[in-house]
């Protein structure tokens, strides 16, 4: 046996070692338990691998992200094989791993039932004890047709063989190049146990997968399409240990406790009728405070900083978007036209920017008036796939914040600054403090204008977004059609990111659109464009507040800031007072005059997260005073009417937390 040269990566360490022909990943990593996979020229590998002569080879640890989708993919496998052995009829159809987990579709003739999926897991414990083996087969398109002619959906995907779509989870079936198939092998007898199509790679062993559980289940159309059939979807979750499956759950408790959908409900914020359609939300009384007061804040700030307010209309003639190109780009986003003027397609706007150019090329501009900064509350419709809307955070009718700036390519750079520590200490006075930016480039498939307009935009706002200071994460191919963009990215209380605002640098609408303004020199120039989305839309952000705070807003922003509780019917008239003179100063504040016991009004207050509870007795009455207790059941007493009233009064200026 000859010798072979390779070298092992670690981090920045690189260790070269000279081992015999036929050696394994696996043989290289012998004793690291945590690695589970490896890394050679940049395309994974099973550890079953045969290294070869001068190769480099790193491994792949579970907990890293590769890592982690190796691990949740194998443990779809086990599920697949578990519903396969109870539902022997059951179809595959395709099952990749996602964030947090993995999931697979199923042809059944009915759907699994909660009792079926216990059954499953239990079914997978199983599997996973056996230790079988995950071993890697190449197989011709024939042989793999023949071999898996009862599967039907596994056939359409053998067709799809270098077309694979990420965006459906196919690719982790087939890519490019040579089919394979992944066979668990019983560790013992050495037998097929199961198969799957699969490019791989997988875990060693079904022992190797730590902790798992199933979720829940949907219904789901093969392949995200709803002209094909419906098929049923098993959700899961795989974590390299039982301590971080526990974490998870209990982060998923947390998350189903803060869901917007359901605080929603339960405060009387909002709903989303079926009468009016999927993704329609309407605002109830105490949501509709919250939105106007978010909105006038965010105003009154705009026009601190010099924005001029504008308005458009919800719908236009169709040549409007063939001119901005998205009609080109994005006309599976938009609502179909609406035929009208003898024939002229009329479409919802799905974006104010086409809008905002008329406006500024209604008349002549000058270079005195750049920077212009256009701003608009304005409403926009898209048709998202039913499948992917999500109460608020995925809706089909929203309203962006939504601002255009024209400006000089001499003020580009600092407008942009200037634009993005707006955006940042504006969403720093909502109560998010913790951000990273994402730099969105040129997808090559999908843009206009020309590279070097590209690659000037691109450099300048990599150049804005590091004099931030915070960290920048590249997202390669990620920009509109139109330009680059930076993105904010915030966390919230319980450590999930959300996309927050928008900054795209645009070279090319003002192109299309022929937008120009006189220049010093009394020539013609072409403004360039930005686009800001602060929220990116009113009721998204809504939402991501929602979540953040669970419910218990701050106090300016609180739909009722405080509450007048009597302790019995004597000491309604001296709350009512209270309240009167707080509402004389712009505070939100209602007295509970109900026949319910004070307790209860005091549960019913906590229920509903007012910040201030304003208690009242016989002492209070005499004192003219009143007594706070406060959403965690801390307890002020005896302060005089005009301090109390003063001191909810500075907790709302101040938009502090209580």
């Amino acid at each position: 046996m000859s010798d072979v040269r390779v070298i092992i990566q670690r981090d920045s360490e690189r260790e070269e070692r000279v081992v015999t022909t036929g050696t394994t990943a696996a043989e290289l990593f012998a004793g690291e338990r945590s690695v589970i996979a490896a890394r050679v020229a940049g395309e994974l590998k099973d550890l079953s691998y045969q290294v070869q002569d001068g190769e480099t080879v790193e491994g792949v640890e579970i907990s890293s992200e590769d890592g982690l989708n190796i691990l949740r993919h194998s443990t779809a496998h086990v599920m697949a094989q578990a519903v396969q052995e109870l539902f022997p009829e059951a179809k595959l159809g395709i099952g990749p791993p996602v964030r947090d987990g993995f999931y697979y579709d199923f042809d059944v003739e009915k759907p699994f039932t909660p009792e079926d999926l216990k059954a499953v897991e239990k079914k997978m414990q199983e599997i996973q004890k056996r230790g079988q083996r995950f071993s890697r087969r190449v197989v011709t398109d024939e042989a793999a047709r023949e071999e898996l002619a009862d599967e039907p959906y596994k056939l359409e995907l053998i067709s799809l063989k270098g077309s694979a779509s990420h965006d459906d989870g196919a690719d982790v079936e087939v890519g490019a190049g040579e089919l394979t198939i992944y066979d668990n092998i019983d560790a013992k007898t050495g037998e097929l146990c199961w198969k799957d199509l699969c490019r791989g790679p997988h875990l060693p062993t079904t022992r190797n997968i730590p902790a798992f559980k199933l979720m829940r289940n949907a219904a789901a159309y093969w392949r995200g399409s709803e002209k094909n059939p419906m098929l049923q979807r098993i959700y899961g979750t795989a974590w390299p240990s039982k301590e971080e499956l526990k974490a998870h759950l209990e982060f998923l408790a947390e998350a189903e406790k803060r869901d917007h959908r359901k605080l929603g409900s339960e405060l009387d914020l909002f709903s989303i009728p079926e009468q009016i359609g999927s993704g329609l939300a309407v605002f109830h009384p105490k949501g509709g405070v919250i939105r106007r007061v978010m909105e006038d804040y965010s105003r009154r700030r705009h026009e601190e900083e010099g924005y001029e307010f504008v308005y458009t209309p919800h719908a236009t003639k169709g040549k409007l978007f063939e001119t901005s190109g998205h009609l080109d780009w994005y006309a599976d986003g938009m609502y179909p036209p609406m035929q009208l003027d003898e024939g002229v397609d009329y479409y919802l706007k799905p974006m104010n920017c086409p809008m905002h150019n008329l406006i500024f090329d209604a008349r002549g501009r000058s270079y005195r008036e750049l920077p212009l900064r256009l701003f608009e509350f304005g409403t926009v419709y898209r048709y998202e796939k039913s499948g992917v809307v999500h109460g608020l955070t995925r809706a089909r009718g929203f309203t962006q914040d939504d601002a255009h700036i024209y400006c000089t390519r001499e003020q580009m750079s600092e407008e942009l600054d200037k634009t993005l520590t707006f955006v940042l200490n504006l969403l720093r006075d909502y109560g998010l403090t913790d951000f990273y930016l994402e730099l969105s480039t040129k997808d090559p498939e999908k843009f206009v204008g020309s590279d070097e307009a590209w690659e000037e935009a691109t450099e300048t706002l990599r150049q804005v977004a590091e004099k931030q200071g915070l960290p920048l994460v590249p997202d390669p191919g990620g920009a509109a059609f139109y330009g680059p963009k930076i993105s904010v990215q915030t966390k919230d209380a319980i450590g999930r990111t959300w996309q927050m605002s928008t900054i795209q640098l645009d070279f090319n609408l003002p192109e299309r659109f022929d937008l120009e303004y006189t220049a010093a020199d009394g020539t013609k120039t072409r403004p360039v464009m930005i686009h800001r989305a602060l929220f990116g839309s009113i009721e998204r952000f809504f939402a991501v507040l929602l979540e953040h705070y669970a419910g218990a807003f701050p106090a300016w922003l609180a739909p009722v800031q405080a509450i007048g509780i009597p302790i019995g019917d004597a000491h309604v008239d001296h709350l009512e007072k209270f309240a009167d003179a707080a509402r004389k100063q712009g505070l939100r504040v209602e007295v509970d005059s109900s026949s319910d016991r004070m307790q209860k009004k005091i549960r019913n207050a906590q229920k509903q997260k007012v910040p201030f509870m304003v208690i009242a007795g016989d002492e209070d009455m005499a004192n003219g005073a009143v007594s706070f207790r406060y959403r965690d059941g801390s307890q002020e007493n005896g302060i005089p009417v005009d301090e109390a009233i003063a001191k909810i009064a500075k907790v709302v200026e101040e938009r502090a937390q209580v």
